[in-house]
Order: structure tokens, then sequence, then C-alpha cells
């Protein structure tokens, strides 16, 4: 009987065990994908707040977009970014 209830526990433990490798690759597929879309959309951003339209950003840029567009005003009060971080990160 013991060994009967041993053997369901360990086919128990195995699907579990299964399962749980499979969220974890889908999850580490999910945040790839998150971090894809993320990074597409900071580019939209960057590419809005680049005043001369040269491919890069000034500091300059960077400031005046931190006040002037609303969706990267979110992006830095998420990430927890003030004026003063903002040089530091340039």
């Amino acid at each position: 009987v013991f060994g009967v209830l041993n053997l369901i526990i360990a086919v128990i433990v195995d699907v579990f065990a299964e399962t749980r490798d499979k969220d974890i690759f889908e999850r580490a597929s999910e945040m790839e994908e998150e971090e894809k879309e993320q990074k597409a959309t900071l580019g939209q951003i960057f590419k809005r707040i680049d005043a001369d339209g040269g491919g890069t950003l000034s500091y300059n840029e960077l400031v005046q977009g931190a006040h002037k567009e609303a969706e990267f005003q979110r992006w830095l009060r998420v990430m927890d970014i003030d004026a003063r971080d903002l040089e530091q990160l340039f």
C-alpha cells in the first residue's frame, strides 16, 4: 500500500514540476515580449522628443521632452526618475 502511495505521490510531484517548468518558460517569453514592446514605445517617445530630428537626444531635448511629453512623464514617474536623475542618467 505504501509503495503504491509513494508512486502516486511521485507522479503528482513530477506533473507539478513539469507544469512549473512550462510556466517559467512561458513567463520568460512573456517578459521578453513585454520588454520588446516597452523598448519600441520608448523609441517612439524618443523620436517625438528629438527636436532636431538627428536621431540622437541632447540633454536639453531630454529635459524638454520630460516637461512636454505626457507619456514620457508617466514613464519617468513609474521609474521614479526626477529632473536631477535625468542629468545623472544622461
